[in-house]
């Protein structure tokens, strides 16, 4: 479903504008960024509020505001529940825990990264390694929202998905080449407080299906399919009893803040007494962007047999297709401004820390082992870019093939590989911020157990017993992962502990 002829033209003008005031940010902050320290960390003092909205706008990406709404347009309440209540319960606990004790260690051993964290906290440099190699699984993260912004602006600027997705990633990555932390907490910011005026009208925008009341409400949906309006559903993969729905989302929710993009924020922080307020903003603003894939179920409505313009739609071009059906051209614009500035934001931080993490916790180590010396920063930073440049080649040919052959949804393939990583990031850092002395032998083993059962879950469709749930599912795929390396690095944990004293 594309735009007409006024939204494509003031679409193009907005699109401008706004590459333009990202250049000027990125501009600004490369002329202060002159170390990978700088790139990574900054080197402005920035403000615990402005830290807080950088780090919801991006834990909330195109997933939020583009992708998961498709799937509660699919699959109604139960989906609802899930993403919108049960996930965001659990992760806003975790991250206020996590947060501080991560930013505790981090800033007193001055890391940059999750791998060398790990690597200093349990005095291991193999496992720093081990985690920088394992941190590539979140290029599937920077698919899923390549994809969403494609589906996206291919729609408003009646595009191609190609073009879009090349120009996408040629600007994106590109300025990212240069600004690092110093511009990313700026334009985050800016981001992220266009994404709550959006999040206010997708939420507004379907108050009139409430003029009978909820019931009334959920009559509607009950009209289009009953399992709209039930809290499970059957009919899908994901939502199908209580046990997809809240035992596993309370697992992944938890664990779902070990990410580099989303744990390191604290690190930007120049002081302990700036957390609090930090936090504070974190969370109030992601409660309510996690409250806008309720938007799915009035796409649902709007479109009750998935056929926009005697078109089918698939799951991930649900969401635009409804700004363009719901939205008068200028409030329209505005709402797509938004859906960019949700994907852009993640979108800056997987690409600065991903790029981070290669030049840092592999690139330098290897270049120590060869030469014999520390690498000059300036060498560093170009090795930097040239990392971004390969990893903007190979998110062009994996977003194509999600575009062209999606299981389901991009977010599948996604999930598939972030659950993994921060499966297998879990019991290092709960232990490594709650015990000193848990034995790296413990974190390694946890680790691995977990990469081992989430893709043996995964790929095999092993089943869970007692509950309709499979491994196909890769929430309940990565929950029996950190189930299981809990216990595996818990046992370790205690037979050391026992063998010591």
């Amino acid at each position: 479903m594309n735009a007409n002829s006024d939204m494509v033209m003031y679409s193009w003008i907005v699109i401008i504008l706004l590459a333009s005031g990202i250049l000027a940010l990125v501009i600004r902050g490369a002329r202060k960024t002159k170390s990978m320290q700088d790139y990574a960390l900054g080197s402005f003092l920035f403000s615990p509020a402005a830290v807080g909205i950088s780090l919801a706008a991006s834990m909330t990406s195109a997933a939020t505001f583009i992708i998961n709404p498709g799937f509660i347009a699919l699959y109604g309440v139960s989906a609802v529940i899930s993403y919108a209540v049960v996930l965001p319960m659990a992760a806003m606990v975790s991250l206020v825990i996590l947060s501080k004790g991560f930013r505790k260690f981090g800033a007193t051993v001055k890391v940059m990264t999750l791998p060398q964290w790990m690597g200093v906290r349990y005095d291991n440099k193999g496992y720093q390694t081990f985690f920088a190699i394992l941190s590539l699984l979140l290029i599937t993260f920077i698919v899923l929202i390549v994809v969403g912004l494609t589906k996206v602006l291919s729609s408003t600027l009646a595009i191609s998905e190609t073009a879009a997705l090349l120009g996408i990633v040629i600007f994106i990555f590109g300025y990212m080449m240069f600004g690092g932390a110093n511009s990313m907490v700026y334009t985050n910011t800016i981001q992220g407080s266009i994404m709550l005026v959006v999040a206010f009208l997708l939420l507004g925008s379907g108050y009139e299906h409430f003029s009978a009341g909820v019931h009334g409400f959920l009559d509607k949906l009950v009209a289009i399919d009953p399992n709209l309006a039930s809290t499970t559903n059957t009919n899908s993969f994901l939502f199908r009893d209580w046990f997809e729905i809240g035992v596993v989302q309370i697992i992944v929710g938890v664990a779902i803040v070990c990410q580099p993009h989303i744990i390191t924020k604290s690190l930007l922080l120049k002081d302990d007494k700036s957390v609090n307020r930090f936090l504070t903003v974190a969370v109030v603003t992601e409660i309510i962007f996690f409250s806008v894939v309720i938007a799915g179920l009035y796409a649902r409505l709007a479109f009750s047999d998935l056929v926009a313009n005697g078109v089918a739609l698939k799951m991930d071009g649900i969401i635009p297709a409804y700004v363009l059906h719901e939205f008068p051209v200028f409030i329209g614009l505005f709402v797509v401004l938004g859906l960019i500035a949700a994907g852009l934001s993640t979108l800056e931080g997987l690409i600065q820390s991903l790029s981070t993490t290669m030049t840092t916790d592999l690139v330098k180590p290897t270049f120590l082992k060869i030469k014999g010396v520390e690498p000059e920063e300036a060498l560093m930073i170009k090795v930097n870019r040239l990392i971004i440049v390969l990893l903007a080649i190979v998110a062009i040919i994996l977003s194509r093939q999600q575009l062209l052959h999606p299981k389901l949804s991009v977010a599948i393939f996604a999930q598939n590989g972030v659950y993994a990583f921060f499966a297998a990031a879990f019991f290092p850092i709960l232990f490594g911020m709650f015990s000193k002395r848990t034995p790296a032998i413990a974190a390694i083993a946890a680790s691995v157990t977990a990469v081992v059962v989430h893709f043996s879950m995964y790929y095999g469709k092993i089943a869970v017993p007692f509950t309709l749930a499979t491994g196909e599912n890769p929430g309940v795929a990565a929950a029996v992962a950190i189930i299981l390396s809990l216990i595996v690095g818990s046992v370790i944990f205690q037979l050391k502990k026992e063998a010591l004293s």
